[in-house]
């Protein structure tokens, strides 16, 4: 029995979805709304498809009612990186693109590489993750406005000025709601007891863990979630006369990158095992940068050691060797 694919490329108004079943494939354009979902699938039913494997891009917000749709609706979702579909259009040598062909395209990807399944986060997580991305928007405006009051004319000095002492009292009431909703949910709260634990890691940071890193059951090792992160180093060899320096793959999670960024500064100055391990990098010559990715490396394994045993953090912890 042949699997049916549908691959989905989504934008902010609408999708397009192609189709892939017994070799032939077939396309519609729906409205990216309740509205254009219920239509989808009626012409599911219409096609005689009962379930599929669909498939559609991590594009941030555009997508992801859809999917929460699709996967309450029994079919097996996946969402992946958008850089996997495009190696998989490079590999065919496609040199046209339009919303039609890259749903097509979508569903053959699907249907050769099998991506695992996503999972849906919870409503709760769904509205962290909000209420973090909302706080974010509005720090990186209120940096823009402050940027602006250096060169502004005296006649609109003032209106930036309120903008932003608006802008501060927003932040502090998202914040104040992050925290109530972490509070009064038993996991988020289990959760950030442990994170807090972790030195360097504050009350600001915490959330955006939690919001970001929900489905930590999907990383069997600390080095997939390094990855997935984009913590990775990425070394450039090939023969005997390519030999770059290695670099930081930054294919993944840039929110939890730019979340760990301060707090590895902040690590060392104040947490004694991070200052043992910055010291013996510097001993080896390693330039800054280097030192500061290895140190957000190093906070991710604890992150991950505290999250999966349940344990707060302990300094004098020592992995027994086998």
């Amino acid at each position: 029995m042949s699997v049916s694919v549908l691959g989905i490329d989504i934008a902010k108004q609408k999708f397009d979805a192609a189709l892939l079943s017994e070799g032939k494939t077939k396309h519609k354009t729906c409205k990216n709304s309740a509205e254009g979902f219920e239509m989808l699938r009626l012409w599911l039913e219409k096609q005689g498809i009962q379930e599929v494997h669909a498939c559609l891009e991590a594009t941030g917000n555009y997508g992801e009612e859809l999917a929460i749709y699709l996967h309450e609706a029994g079919h097996m979702v996946s969402v992946v990186n958008p850089a996997r579909i495009k190696g998989f259009a490079q590999s065919e040598l496609l040199r046209t693109k339009t919303d039609k062909l890259d749903a097509a395209l979508i569903a053959r990807f699907c249907l050769a590489m099998k991506p695992g399944a996503w999972i849906p986060p919870s409503p709760e997580i769904r509205s962290l993750r909000a209420l973090v991305r909302r706080v974010d928007s509005l720090i990186d405006m209120r940096s823009q406005e402050k940027n602006r009051i250096s060169t502004a004319h005296e006649s609109v000095s003032l209106l930036i000025k309120e903008h932003i002492a608006y802008l501060d009292q927003e932040i502090e009431k998202i914040r104040k709601q992050i925290a109530n909703l972490i509070g009064q949910d038993p996991n988020l709260k289990r959760k950030k007891d442990l994170l807090d634990s972790i030195p360097a890691i504050g009350k600001v940071t915490i959330p955006h863990i939690l919001a970001e890193l929900d489905d930590l059951e999907k990383f069997n090792h600390v080095s997939e979630l390094v990855a997935f992160i984009g913590l990775a180093p990425k070394e450039t060899l090939s023969g005997s006369s390519v030999k770059g320096k290695p670099r930081l793959c930054k294919i993944g999670h840039a929110r939890l990158r730019k979340a760990l960024y301060m707090p590895a500064l902040v690590s060392i100055q104040c947490n004694p095992v991070m200052i043992a391990f910055y010291n013996r990098l510097k001993d080896k010559g390693k330039n800054g940068k280097v030192i500061v990715c290895a140190i957000m490396r190093k906070l991710v394994h604890v992150i991950f050691g505290v999250l999966k045993s349940g344990k707060k953090y302990d300094p004098n912890f020592q992995p027994i060797s086998a």
